[in-house]
């Protein structure tokens, strides 16, 4: 799943990053490999946080910003989870490839919230197997699909959007459980996944984590 997220972020990047002449031609490969990592460890500490609702909710919100009639990207800046992702990426390329302010504000904010846009549609889209909210949140878990309960068989997050967003008129359980799951459950083991899944990175000895895994997938 991060090699398709590191893809997303190349075809956004064409234009934000190879053919804008404020980012070194050099350095193009690595500000991209840098945005998907920002992308996918800004999710995977708000999980490590206990935040799986807050994703969830930033997942389904985009059809409700469009229908009022906002792009996605815009509504995605008022995002504080994104806004701190947009934050990170900048003091990244400012400080790591000494571009000033202004030009890595430019990139940033053009970057992650058309990626997190484009994430959102391809999870969105039945079509695409390749893009789903199970393999994301598997990808930075640790694992695949999660079984909360002994016997319930394999959680569908995708599925989960419309408990906690109140979709759907059979909510009688005030968001605790989900055909048989409960919902503090599963957060709790996504939780403790995403957690697990930052130690084991730190323990590698790779050094730089997400980014050094990403950085493999440049061809």
């Amino acid at each position: 799943m991060l090699d398709k997220l590191f893809d997303l972020v190349k075809g956004f990047g064409q234009k934000t990053v190879v053919e804008n002449t404020e980012v070194p031609n050099e350095h193009n490969d690595d500000v991209m490999a840098e945005a998907t990592s920002t992308v996918a460890g800004g999710l995977r500490n708000v999980m490590a946080g206990g935040g799986l609702e807050s994703i969830i909710s930033l997942f389904q919100n985009r059809n409700q910003s469009n229908a009022g009639g906002s792009t996605g990207t815009n509504s995605l800046l008022k995002n504080p989870m994104v806004s701190m992702m947009v934050g990170h990426l900048i003091s990244k390329l400012t400080g790591k490839y000494k571009m000033n302010t202004a030009s890595a504000s430019n990139v940033a904010t053009n970057l992650i919230p058309n990626v997190l846009d484009g994430l959102i549609q391809k999870t969105q889209d039945p079509n695409n197997s390749d893009f789903t909210l199970d393999k994301l949140i598997g990808s930075l878990t640790g694992g695949g699909n999660l079984t909360p309960q002994q016997g319930g068989g394999v959680f569908n997050f995708q599925d989960l959007i419309s408990k906690f967003t109140g979709e759907g008129n059979n909510r009688n359980d005030g968001g605790a459980s989900s055909g048989g799951f409960n919902i503090q459950d599963i957060i709790s083991k996504v939780t403790d996944g995403a957690r697990n899944n930052i130690g084991n990175q730190n323990q590698s000895g790779s050094g730089g984590g997400l980014f050094d895994l990403i950085k493999g997938f440049i061809k």
